[in-house]
């Protein structure tokens, strides 16, 4: 048998490459977000053993349905309540610390009323305290007497609500992450009139390059590659859905903040961490908190790390909370520095 002449499959073979390339071209190009947020709920499922549950809340919520990432088993861990932020819904914010932290905790984390594809109510009310109390029926109908709850951002002003109001005594120790609950409405709306766009452009981004800034903003170290293609994606994924309530949400903490006047001191044990690169919450608020608080808390501060410090600063955040929630006893007023 003669062999091919030289060269015969060349051609043949870079079709195929090309071709290949072409349809990886594609199917990042249309789908990347999508298959990153199918890789998360795979991950959760089949490697954390968490699943989603859908929860239709008491009808004085108004028609509300929440839905939460909980254990698929019973364990005698402690149950924890991760609260997210504006960024994204439950699976991307703790992509980072859900496999630490199910370690060591019977971990609950919801998208919170209006985020997500099927946390939504009809209710007319956008308040903090609204979500605070749609957290604490969450908890209830799930059979959860007690908790400890950490909060990122607006996450971390419904935490410090269902602390101090909504689930009072459901609520033992309180985590405080990055979240300017001590910054009274009036200086929330000054930080927000500085920036260079409206805050529901800065964080509910429309384009491309606004997904960009916001990222910019959020850390630290973004980064170095952002697509459009990526990031558009991106925000058909979790940008569009619900953007009207959730550009209300906005609108209503800029207005009442947490709604407490005065902010009332907590009296859960209460761990603050914050990032000392943080532009959206100055570190100074973590320091202001911490003296609201008095003794019954303690501030870390991670060295290098902005907004987003779940993400930047995960493996302090793990410890941190770890620590704080298992294996120490907090006792008076401290502050710490974490090196990256």
């Amino acid at each position: 048998m003669k062999p091919p002449p030289h060269g015969h499959g060349t051609p043949t073979l870079f079709a195929l490459l090309s071709l290949s390339l072409l349809l990886l071209r594609l199917l990042l190009r249309l789908r990347f977000a999508a298959f990153r947020d199918a890789a998360l709920s795979l991950h959760l499922l089949a490697r954390l053993r968490l699943r989603p549950v859908l929860l239709r809340l008491p009808a004085g919520a108004g028609a509300t349905t929440l839905r939460v990432w909980c254990p698929s088993s019973p364990s005698r861990k402690p149950p924890l309540l991760l609260l997210h932020g504006f960024g994204g819904d439950a699976k991307w914010t703790w992509a980072r610390n859900l496999p630490r932290l199910s370690r060591h905790f019977h971990v609950y984390a919801p998208d919170l009323v209006f985020f997500g594809a099927h946390s939504r109510s009809a209710s007319p009310l956008r308040s903090v305290a609204f979500q605070a109390r749609c957290a604490a029926d969450a908890m209830r109908l799930l059979g959860v007497p007690r908790y400890d709850v950490a909060g990122i951002s607006y996450g971390g002003f419904v935490a410090y609500r269902m602390a101090a109001a909504e689930a009072r005594g459901a609520v033992g120790r309180v985590v405080v992450m990055t979240s300017g609950v001590a910054a009274t409405p009036g200086e929330m709306r000054e930080m927000a009139a500085r920036e260079e766009r409206t805050v529901e452009e800065a964080l509910l981004p429309e384009t491309a390059e606004g997904l960009r800034f916001l990222v910019r903003r959020s850390m630290h170290r973004p980064p170095p590659w952002m697509p459009d293609f990526v990031l558009d994606d991106f925000i058909k994924l979790m940008c569009v859905d619900q953007r009207k309530e959730r550009a209300e949400l906005l609108q209503e903490l800029l207005k009442n903040g947490a709604g407490f006047d005065p902010l009332p001191v907590l009296t859960q044990e209460t761990l603050i961490i914050w990032g000392d690169k943080d532009q959206v919450f100055p570190v100074d608020l973590s320091h202001r908190l911490q003296r609201h608080l008095g003794g019954n808390s303690r501030l870390e501060i991670v060295k290098d790390a902005g907004h987003a410090l779940q993400l930047e600063g995960a493996e302090h955040v793990n410890k941190f909370i770890k620590s704080f929630l298992l294996d120490e006893r907090q006792t008076g007023p401290g502050v710490a520095v974490a090196q990256k």
